[in-house]
């Protein structure tokens, strides 16, 4: 989207649902995102536009990108130019970066894809990617140890948080010589990122760090979004994993500074605790409603915590949980920490959008009690409708349940999505006015797909 079409139509920007707040909207229509790619700085893949291409060709509309440029795979490069000693300039760019994230900005722009950026990631400025950054002291002209407070090495995972390059703001320490080069960079991010209406911002990667880190840079990107004449969509991804913490809190409690949510960590909790987390978020907002996000899913049958049950089947089975439980976005994180776009995640994210195109989420309310269903083990079954119209129940691994249908007295058309196959299978109608019993046509993954009949 161009500049002008944004600004002479600020509906076309992605926002909060008008007639549902907790979910997304963008060029005046509700949208459902999902999505699943193969690393979390996506602008600096090789082969990006493929790689959008067949997210979408599958359902997908959603990505993650962190403004991050550390060497794991050898094409990443950064964001600032060198001199002749080669020492970074941090009054100079690499254009080369930035070209790279405006081809990402366009390309997703064409195909209809959201981008979510997260403007910090502390996993860039500590141990060994710290040894190449930029901003240390030790790799740029603009500024030594002693006048910048930054140290040469930070060997301690970021988790601990002790790095002061994410201490810098007024309300902390007011590193008046390192922040006025970390704004110019978000200026720069958000000189490029304004003028597109498909953009959600969020402040940092799973931090531990102060709130008042992340309070000022969420206040520094809506001044600059409301000197631009544009509105923006901000939210910050806490790394605590328990997302009823009191951590979480400040996201959840000041809907003026977080327009949205993101709790991605929720998806270290597996199983029934996963949902009972994401409904406890969705009632703890019932007074201010907004889009729920997961811009990741951890699991994989790769992932260093497999063991754990943070497994292939765990992320797909979390996937779905969100899809029931009213999440406002559902993406898989990348390999070997998530399914990514592979094989299983791309049949994945086909059966959810054969879903969403046969059920109205944007109007539904999860059965967050499981009240509705009865004879239920935990894990067993999950549950959305539209009171009188329809009911999903999604199954993680078959089984049986019964449905309470005591205040429907029409015939239900019901249908089975086969999920791990895409496909569907119609059964015989079933009668409201009592309790029905539904169960999988097999093993595996199922939505039993109930529709009040004319």
């Amino acid at each position: 989207m161009s500049a002008a079409s944004t600004l002479a139509d600020p509906a076309s920007r992605i926002q909060p649902y008008a007639l549902n707040p907790r979910h997304w909207q963008y060029n005046g229509s509700p949208v459902l995102l999902l999505g699943g790619t193969v690393k979390d700085c996506l602008f600096q893949i090789p082969d990006l536009k493929a790689h959008l291409d067949l997210l979408r060709s599958v359902g997908g509309n959603y990505v993650r990108n962190t403004m991050s440029d550390r060497p794991t795979d050898g094409y990443e490069i950064k964001a600032f130019a060198r001199d002749e000693s080669g020492l970074y300039d941090l009054n100079r760019w690499n254009e080369a970066y930035w070209s790279r994230f405006e081809d990402l900005l366009r390309w997703t722009a064409e195909r209809g894809i959201v981008v979510q950026i997260e403007l910090w990631d502390r996993f860039d400025h500590s141990r060994d990617p710290w040894r190449e950054d930029p901003f240390n002291p030790g790799n740029n002209i603009n500024y030594s140890v002693e006048e910048s407070g930054l140290a040469l090495a930070y060997p301690a995972h970021p988790g601990r948080n002790e790095q002061p390059f994410f201490y810098t703001v007024p309300g902390l320490d007011d590193n008046q010589v390192v922040l006025p080069y970390q704004q110019a960079f978000i200026d720069r991010v958000l000189t490029l990122s304004l003028t597109a209406d498909h953009v959600l911002y969020c402040m940092d990667n799973e931090t531990s760090g102060s709130s008042e880190w992340s309070r000022y840079w969420c206040e520094f990107v809506r001044s600059r979004a409301r000197e631009a004449g544009v509105a923006i969509q901000t939210t910050e991804m806490w790394d605590d994993w328990d997302v009823t913490g009191k951590t979480h809190a400040a996201t959840y409690d000041q809907p003026e500074l977080y327009s949205f949510i993101d709790i991605s960590q929720n998806s270290w909790q597996t199983g029934q605790t996963n949902w009972d987390h994401a409904q406890h978020v969705r009632a703890h907002i019932k007074a201010a409603p907004r889009p729920i996000n997961s811009t990741k899913i951890y699991g994989a049958d790769t992932h260093t915590r497999y063991d754990r049950g943070i497994s292939a089947t765990h992320a797909q089975q979390t996937f779905w949980r969100n899809l029931i439980g009213g999440f406002a976005s559902s993406r898989f994180h990348r390999p070997p920490h998530g399914l990514g776009l592979s094989q299983a995640a791309q049949t994945h994210l086909r059966s959810a959008r054969m879903l969403a195109d046969a059920f109205d989420f944007f109007r539904a309310e999860p059965d967050a009690g499981s009240v509705l269903m009865s004879d239920r083990t935990p894990n067993e079954a999950y549950l959305t409708r539209i009171p009188g119209e329809q009911y999903a129940v999604y199954f993680p691994d078959g089984g049986q349940v019964a449905l309470n249908l005591d205040r429907e007295s029409s015939r239900l058309a019901a249908t089975w999505l086969d999920i791990d196959t895409s496909t569907w299978h119609s059964v015989d109608p079933v009668q409201g006015g009592g309790t029905v019993e539904l169960a999988c046509p097999g093993p595996g993954q199922w939505v039993a797909l109930l529709t009040v009949e004319p």
